[in-house]
């Protein structure tokens, strides 16, 4: 890394700054001979075992073969090499100046380039024989059969990113009282290929200030009761190129390896990945920001508040076509969607003495979201599932569920069918044109998120206490009902109240356990027990207060080492993801803060740490 600067004349700086990394890491997976796996490859005890292993090998060219072993000894030794190449370079021209009668500019223009090779290559060495001097043993049958199932023994793929980005700014200042500036950037990137119409976006900002502080009649309006005022204003227009999956405004040809029944017939072919999308543009997003910055009583107490309004439109997501083209589903700027949110800050010096002080911080944000415009429909998986999905009108990632119609006399679980009938067996989680009989649950994100930490100094030692928070979303509850169930199953304590008797029907929801011959007689009964975990019975509140973190310090007195070369000595005990103070009681101890494609997540574990930091 290197940079130069430059001052032609007092107010102006000329400043270029570039660097260069490379990184190269590898990684190793020895499988050893005597290996569960290697000896999978050799497992020809009996018939039994023989005709059903499917790493075994039958020669396709012979039409009575018996299947034999492509790895009669060794194991394999597999590694992956991954590098990375990459080059910045920045250069700005900086001119500030200050004018006696109070007036101050400051201009800033600049480019900004970038450059990101990335290269990953993958070997599968086979029959190597660790404990016999590290020499491979290999057989042609692995390969051909390698051959006849298109596979590949090794493997090599680059990647190449490129960004490019020119930008300025101008600051303009009354005596420190008021203030513009705007900004304007014009970026480009080969993410979207290489049509200028897509790749190139200009974007921008303009903002404003005024520190009423600064005013000579604050004071002696205010007195020392008010001891600072901020008021903020501002507009901006950005811009993203979108998830990196997302990449073509041009055709995408691959080559590739087709499949073939002998090995003698194999050849290279090429083939379309991915049809041209010219339209395919940035995700834009228009802001505008209001902000106040208080002080109060000598800055013993600081208090932000903002609220904002955003217009995001061309956002990228997939939707479904007539298959024009060969693909019956693509990606294009489907979407439009507008939120509005309020962010508040708060921070005391509740105590502030010689040997003890206590200090308090409260950040609270609440955020909603709509989604105005969606040129796509979502099938019926996608809006009951735990993440949710977008409905014009609804929150983004909104939650919906099935209407449930509660147990039959024999504890099968029945849902409403978009005609408003009742079944058990005829539901389509595929449907996208009948969905409005759904009922909305609420959105899969939070509305209202943040934190409350205290501090407390007390001589050498400091106690911090860090709570967070969470409310307003609903989580859909982990899927665990099914038809079927067998001895390896672990049963969640839902299951406790669930359908026993006849007559159980009118004192609970949950469903019982299909006995064998009825779930035989009727399969499609699947159906019934997977959509009841997609009812409202299935859903929770996502609010939570979790106890975050708390710690201990204490510094040694310097005193104690003054004589030495160490300067200071701390001692720190941190406990991390102690306990949950509020969750819904339906969660049954799962994290609401956590969550994956299965449900929700397992508690978050508790950390302690103690650290011990020593400076010379």
């Amino acid at each position: 890394q290197g940079e130069i600067a430059y001052n032609p004349i007092s107010d102006l700086r000329l400043h270029i700054v570039g660097a260069v990394q490379y990184d190269k890491s590898s990684q190793e997976n020895n499988i050893t001979e005597n290996s569960n796996q290697a000896q999978a490859y050799r497992a020809l005890g009996n018939s039994i075992i023989r005709d059903n292993n499917n790493y075994l090998y039958i020669d396709p060219d012979y039409a009575y073969a018996l299947p034999v072993t492509v790895l009669p000894k060794g194991g394999f030794y597999q590694r992956t090499d991954l590098s990375k190449t990459s080059w910045d370079v920045r250069g700005t021209a900086d001119y500030h100046h200050r004018f006696t009668s109070g007036h101050f500019i400051d201009v800033l223009g600049g480019f900004d380039v970038s450059n990101v090779d990335r290269s990953r290559s993958w070997f599968n060495g086979v029959g190597m024989q660790f404990a016999r001097g590290e020499v491979p043993f290999w057989v042609y049958e692995f390969f051909k059969k390698a051959q006849e199932q298109n596979s590949d023994y090794y493997t090599l793929s680059h990647t190449h990113n490129r960004t490019a980005a020119f930008f300025g700014t101008a600051t303009y200042s009354y005596k420190e009282r008021y203030n513009l500036t705007g900004t304007y950037r014009y970026e480009g990137t080969n993410r979207l290929g290489r049509a200028r119409s897509a790749r190139w976006l200009p974007t921008w900002n303009i903002s404003g200030s005024w520190n009423a502080d600064q005013e000579p009649w604050f004071y002696g309006v205010f007195g020392k009761a008010l001891t600072h005022t901020t008021l903020r204003a501002s507009y901006s227009l950005t811009a993203d190129p979108g998830p990196a999956t997302y990449t073509n405004s041009t055709a995408i040809l691959k080559s590739y390896n087709p499949y073939r029944i002998f090995s003698s017939d194999r050849e290279s072919g090429i083939q379309i990945d991915q049809i041209a999308n010219a339209d395919l543009t940035y995700e834009k997003k228009h802001e505008f920001n209001l902000g106040v910055d208080l002080g109060f009583l000598n800055n013993r107490i600081n208090a932000t508040f903002d609220i904002f309004w955003r217009n995001n439109y061309d956002l990228i997501g997939p939707m479904a076509t007539q298959g024009v083209g060969g693909e019956i589903v693509r990606y294009a700027n489907m979407a439009s969607m507008k939120s509005r949110g309020q962010e508040f800050s708060l921070q005391t010096q509740n105590f502030k003495l010689k040997d003890f002080s206590w200090t308090t911080n409260l950040i609270f944000s609440h955020v909603t979201t709509e989604v105005t415009d969606l040129m796509s429909q979502a099938r019926t998986m996608d809006l009951i599932s735990q993440n949710g999905f977008a409905v014009v009108g609804y929150p983004y990632r909104g939650l919906f569920s099935i209407p449930y119609a509660g147990l039959d006399e024999h504890g099968i679980p029945q849902l409403y069918t978009p005609e408003g009938e009742k079944t058990s067996t005829d539901i389509d989680f595929q449907n996208r044109d009948k969905n409005s009989y759904l009922i909305y649950e609420g959105p899969s994100d939070p509305t209202i998120t943040g934190s409350f930490g205290n501090e407390f100094r007390y001589k050498n030692w400091r106690l911090n206490i860090f709570v967070t928070y969470n409310f307003g979303n609903v989580i859909r509850l982990d899927p665990v009902f099914r038809a079927k169930y067998s001895d390896l199953t672990a049963m969640t304590k839902e299951y406790r109240n669930r359908f026993m008797q006849s007559g159980d029907e009118n004192i609970t929801s949950i469903p019982g356990i299909l006995d064998r011959r009825t779930y035989k007689s009727n399969r499609q009964l699947s159906y019934g027990y997977n959509a009841y975990n997609y009812t409202h019975d299935r859903i929770a509140k996502g609010d939570f207060i979790r106890m975050k973190d708390i710690s201990l310090s204490y510094d040694f007195p310097k005193a104690w080492f003054s004589s030495t070369p160490i300067s200071d000595i701390s001692l720190k005990l941190q406990a991390t993801n102690l306990f949950l103070i509020y969750a819904d009681k339906k969660l049954q101890g799962q994290d609401p803060e956590f969550i994956n494609a299965g449900g929700v997540a397992a508690p978050v574990p508790r950390q302690y740490t103690l650290t011990l930091k020593v400076g010379m």
